[in-house]
């Protein structure tokens, strides 16, 4: 917005006629928590930008605001002035969580009132990054299709057991919206503006954000696992699968290859081919990833963490997780 609250129309060279040139102009009231991520925010407000840019028209209108209106602190430590407290959205208006490290911490109770407040008045709610956590807190995403960032999806999951976000890089169901954060939020802002104004105009968009994605519910995050979902062999997938099902209570070589039909001397093989390591090493590290996100993100012990990552004794968990990250867990919990 501008200083007098007016819609931003910044002069460009390029224009291109919307489909929709009496629409009203659709609000989005962005909600910043601390430490949230530079990258999602932006992502999110400069396709807004650039709309109105095109089309010389005020398309779209947005606001930063804090739940006490005070400065905030990105995850790169960068410092927002935001325009005001949160105060009452417009009914109309879009509720935009951005969020970011350490969201079981940031996101209280009384923001998450907030946005349960809002979509109960009929309005609609978006969460970036990891702001679907704000969501969640308010009850909102029970039998919802959703996402966030992957990162942040083995915390999401310790917190809310009910709930299954999807790997999608964003969502769209109804009132409800959600985008796994980074450059994910410019294909959420995207679709949104394709729907509002045509995919041609929302591809010249597009264009200018200099990405070549297609408009439409995008299909994929990629994870530190990602190298396995690019894989055509059915058998590793599956075992792999079973892998993230099984990291609580392990199971071994023999019995995950017995579940699959592989023999272990197969599967051994196809482990070191495609990905260049033994199927238990490769399994020890997915559960230690595992842990590791649990430290960083929840305010678990490290005896609840080594038992929810399958691991007998403390000891045990503590010896394999040093020679992976190089660093005690209990040095890592401490620093937290």
């Amino acid at each position: 917005m501008s200083a007098d609250n007016t819609p931003l129309i910044p002069a460009g060279a390029a224009y291109f006629r919307p489909t929709r040139t009496d629409a009203p102009t659709r609000a989005f009231d962005f909600l910043i928590c601390p430490s949230f991520t530079l990258l999602a925010f932006a992502s999110a407000v400069e396709p807004l930008r650039i709309a109105n840019q095109l089309s010389q028209r005020p398309l779209y209108a947005w606001r930063t605001a804090t739940v006490n209106g005070q400065p905030v602190t990105s995850s790169c430590g960068l410092t927002v002035q935001v325009d005001s407290a949160l105060g009452t959205p417009a009914r109309d208006a879009m509720l935009v969580v951005c969020a970011g490290n350490q969201p079981e911490k940031v996101i209280t109770t009384a923001l998450a009132a907030a946005v349960q407040r809002h979509h109960r008045h009929g309005g609609h709610v978006a969460g970036l990054c990891t702001g679907p956590f704000a969501l969640a807190k308010a009850g909102l995403l029970t039998g919802r299709r959703f996402t966030l960032h992957w990162e942040n999806q083995p915390v999401f999951r310790e917190m809310f057991p009910t709930l299954t976000p999807s790997e999608t890089k964003y969502e769209i169901d109804d009132r409800i919206l959600t985008s796994g954060g980074g450059a994910a939020a410019t294909d959420l802002m995207i679709d949104i503006i394709a729907r509002d104004q045509g995919e041609a105009f929302a591809t010249m968009v597009l264009d200018m954000c200099l990405r070549r994605v297609a408009i439409g519910r995008d299909p994929g995050q990629r994870s530190s696992l990602s190298a396995v979902a690019q894989l055509r062999n059915p058998g590793l997938s599956a075992m792999v699968d079973l892998m993230k099902r099984h990291i609580e209570e392990p199971l071994s070589m023999e019995d995950l290859s017995a579940r699959i039909g592989y023999s272990r001397r197969n599967v051994e093989r196809i482990f070191r081919k495609a990905l260049g390591l033994p199927p238990a090493r490769f399994y020890l590290d997915m559960r230690l990833d595992h842990a590791r996100n649990l430290l960083s993100g929840t305010d678990l012990s490290l005896s609840e963490i080594s038992a929810a990552c399958g691991f007998s004794t403390r000891s045990h968990f503590s010896k394999a997780f040093t020679a992976r990250f190089g660093t005690a867990p209990s040095r890592l919990h401490a620093r937290l």
